[in-house]
């Protein structure tokens, strides 16, 4: 007999491998059957009839008619032992060897194991660990037990599987890179490497990792909270604890659901981590918190099995890395367990909360006499209306408190999910969190581990950022229904309480600054409670959203995009910044309709080519569009891509400000720049700064911004223009018509001749701010011309003043060039 720990897939992939030929060749017949289906049944059937019912092609198939040895080829397979009553006393279950004969289920299953039918058929029976001493050694010839993944290519092969299983993502790099690091962080000897020994384990961490980078538009919505209760549906969906051996599963009072068990024994082991934000556990703990006070033999017989068969599912021991351990743990020799995987713990932690598991005993006596005296509420409600004609006042008041009682218990329950709500908040904005990285980045080094230098702010102590993000996610829809097969019911009302206390303490953060790394975690938030009415309530008192720095994914821009997705058609964002984000075009495309929400759209210093313009186009010819400004620095766009997004000009007039800067742009498209600005008669500044723009074309913008209605400043710095070019375009600056009182500013240089520019702070505050990520040895070039520049209009005045002034202003660009030259000379030492 062969005994498996993980049950389900096993089983499956033997059949199969089995009809394919790949396993197990010798047997003609494989016939599987499943022990819970086989304990319902009521009637008493013989072994035939019941293959017959199972496998209609089988009925009289000669291999089970008993006859000489042939049923040496038949493989009887049966999953879930223990969910059947099998009692080997004669008495109980009489002999039989007639496979004709009708017989209960499992008196049928003894004989075959007693060799008394079909002595010659051999049975695979799989079952839990705790199980095995149900069915007598003698009749057992062999046992396994297969616990994961022994052969690391095998488990490789998994994943790559896994993760190349659409033929898109077998020639995506991402994907390759994805399992080298998956695969690298395996190899480390981590946490995550114990864990993925389990293939239920491998499952997750896929699912995990499809969600967090191949994330689509087109595909279904899923969710990290989804895939956490998917995985215990899948896991333990229909599981039962039984308080006795041998006790049949359809005597319901004798079991009771093994998730629920999980929630008040795990559980509220890892609730009391998250509250004192720990990872790790000793032998004492877990015996404190996982077996508490036993008072029945039923009760220990439940936590025994529970240890043996789940307990080590979900806590391993600790591979001491050091990372997330004190230094007293990491020197203490007593052994510490850790869950195998850190999102659990907070899974589950959320999990207990918002079950109410962790409620006071007061409040949970409360809450049965609620219930017990609101049941009979109702009928004595009639039986009051008569007696009180005939009973005294003082006694009549006794009968309304049955009434009162619920009422008073509705408002303590109201007052504990409103609790929860502000845990949720309170969680969600931790100031000790601030500089963590946001959540999804936290779950992905989690399964690949940190490459490269560890971030900087950190302070040694582990972020539960994922719990209060699983307390919302758990009261998602989809999520309830799956709970509820779990036996584990969230009630619509406790959602509506939590939700309603949850936004007014959402909305009272959100009055407060937020970093970028904490804005992300309330999208995600919002994403994983697929809530739009609370959604859209949040969002309104939010007037930018800065996600500045923000290494956005395919998920991220997802959420991002569905959020926004969830307000009205009038809602508009005073700014987006999406800076220095790693966008790409596949990114912006997903982002497409987030983008109509905001006045300001910053998205400056990502990657976007010049295929990213047709989407920037169309996105300026939206009539649903408010972009009033649009900046672009540091993006290849490059002259291809600048004039696709020039034909968006004749008919957009809400952009006011757009910057170019840094983008490739060149002569081509500066002149076809000049031309098409009329054709746009809302515009009042551009910068096209720090480009490869020559003295005629540039002198010809400058008279195109010039003829402009409204342009009023245009910025041309850090393009290779000649000391002629820069003096000529000062000059075009100034109106040609003597009653014209307009002029456009020109900001070429520091300098205009001999005299200071007076826009020279705006290019030295651009330059400072951008340095970091531009071409140093062409910045330090520009600004030892600046310097030159400088020094020559120094010498030429007269003025005392003017020259201290002229002084002052070198200082600065010194000052600037001597940060850069500070920054290269410490990135060569390195």
């Amino acid at each position: 007999m062969v005994l498996w720990d993980w049950e389900g897939y096993i089983v499956r992939k033997l059949v199969l491998d089995w009809c394919k030929g790949t396993t197990m060749t010798r047997f003609k017949l494989l016939v599987p059957f499943s022990c819970e289906d086989l304990n319902q049944l009521s009637k008493v059937v013989s072994l035939r009839d019941l293959v017959g019912r199972k496998y209609l092609h089988l009925k009289k198939h000669p291999l089970l008619n008993g006859e000489r040895d042939q049923a040496k080829d038949v493989l009887f397979l049966f999953n879930g032992m223990e969910k059947m009553q099998l009692d080997f006393r004669i008495g109980s279950s009489e002999l039989c060897s007639d496979p004709n004969e009708p017989l209960p289920s499992h008196v049928i299953i003894v004989n075959l194991l007693r060799k008394y039918l079909l002595p010659e058929a051999s049975i695979l029976m799989v079952t839990r660990l705790s199980a095995v001493e149900y069915i007598p050694q003698k009749y057992v010839s062999r046992y396994a037990q297969i616990c994961g993944f022994s052969d690391p290519d095998r488990q490789r092969a998994y994943f790559t599987s896994r993760l190349l299983q659409s033929e898109e993502a077998a020639h995506n790099k991402e994907a390759q890179t994805l399992i080298e690091l998956l695969y690298l962080n395996l190899q480390s000897e981590s946490q995550l490497a114990a864990a993925c020994f389990l293939p239920s384990y491998c499952w997750l961490t896929c699912a995990t990792l499809h969600l967090l980078h191949f994330t689509s538009a087109q595909a279904p919505i899923r969710t990290l909270t989804g895939i956490y209760t998917s995985f215990f549906r899948l896991n333990f969906g229909g599981e039962v604890l039984g308080t006795k051996t041998g006790t049949s599963v359809s005597t319901q009072d004798n079991h009771s659901s093994l998730m629920m068990y999980v929630v008040r024994t795990v559980g509220k082991l890892a609730f009391d981590g998250v509250m004192n934000k720990r990872t790790s556990f000793s032998d004492k703990e877990l015996e404190q918190w996982i077996g508490g006070k036993m008072k029945t033999d039923e009760e220990l017989h439940q936590l025994a099995m529970f240890q043996t068969d789940v307990l080590d599912f979900f806590l391993a021991p600790c591979v001491k890395s050091g990372k997330h351990l004190s230094k007293e743990l990491f020197e203490n020799d007593d052994k510490q367990y850790v869950f195998a995987v850190p999102a659990m713990q907070e899974y589950l932690a959320a999990l207990y909360v918002v079950l109410g598991e962790n409620k006071s005993a007061l409040e949970k006596l409360t809450s049965q006499m609620s219930v017990a005296i609101g049941q009979a509420s109702e009928d004595v409600s009639a039986l009051v209306n008569i007696l009180s004609k005939f009973v005294p006042l003082r006694l009549f008041a006794i009968f309304n408190l049955l009434k009162l009682v619920p009422k008073l218990y509705e408002k303590m329950r109201s007052r504990n999910k409103g609790k929860i709500a502000r845990t949720m908040a309170a969680e969600m904005f931790r100031t000790e969190d601030s500089y963590n990285e946001d959540v999804l980045d936290q779950v992905e080094q989690s399964l690949l581990g940190v490459h490269g230098p560890q971030p900087q702010k950190y302070d040694g102590s582990q972020p539960f950022e994922l719990y209060p993000i699983f307390m919302g996610g758990l009261l998602q829809y989809s999520n309830r229904v799956l709970l509820k097969q779990l036996d584990c019911n969230i009630q619509s009302t406790t959602v509506v309480q939590i939700t309603r206390a949850l936004r007014k303490y959402l909305v009272r953060e959100l009055s407060k600054p937020q970093p970028p790394e904490e804005l992300m975690d309330l999208l995600v938030l919002l994403y994983e409670f697929q809530n739009p009415r609370l959604t859209e309530e949040v969002l309104s008192s939010i007037k930018s959203i800065r996600l500045t720095n923000i290494r956005m994914t395919s998920l991220k821009c997802f959420i991002l995009s569905s959020v926004l997705s969830c307000t009205s058609s009038s809602y508009h964002l005073k700014e987006l910044d999406l800076s220095s984000c790693f966008l790409t075009c596949n990114m912006l495309e997903m982002l497409g309709p987030a983008l109509r929400h905001s006045h300001i759209l910053n998205l400056q210093f990502n990657n976007l080519g010049p295929d990213s313009c047709i989407l920037l186009r169309d996105l300026l010819l939206d009539p649903k569009t408010c972009l009033s400004s649009l900046q672009l620095c540091d993006n290849p766009l490059l002259d291809s891509g600048i004039s696709i997004m020039l034909d968006a000009l004749p008919e957009n007039q809400s952009l006011v400000y757009l910057s170019l800067m840094h983008t490739g742009l060149g002569d081509i498209g500066a002149l076809e720049l000049a031309e098409r600005l009329q054709q746009h008669t809302g515009l009042q500044e551009l910068n096209v700064a720090y480009n490869i723009i020559s003295d005629k074309a540039a002198a010809t913008l400058v008279d195109a911004c010039r003829e402009h209605p409204s342009i009023h400043t245009v910025h041309l710095y850090f393009n290779p223009i000649t000391d002629e070019g820069k003096q000529s375009l000062y000059g075009r600056g100034v109106p040609i018509n003597e009653g014209s009182n307009r002029r456009v500013k020109v900001l070429a240089s520091v300098t205009e001749g001999s005299d200071i520019s007076e826009d020279w702070h705006p290019i030295l505050k651009v330059i400072q701010e951008n340095a970091s990520s531009w071409d140093r040895k062409r910045v330090k070039q520009q600004l030892k011309v600046f310097l030159q520049d400088l020094e020559w209009g120094r010498k030429m005045q007269q003025s005392f003043w003017k020259r201290l002034h002229f002084r002052k202003v070198q200082k600065s660009v010194q000052a600037t060039l001597q940060i850069l030259e500070k920054d290269s000379s410490s990135k060569e030492a390195k």
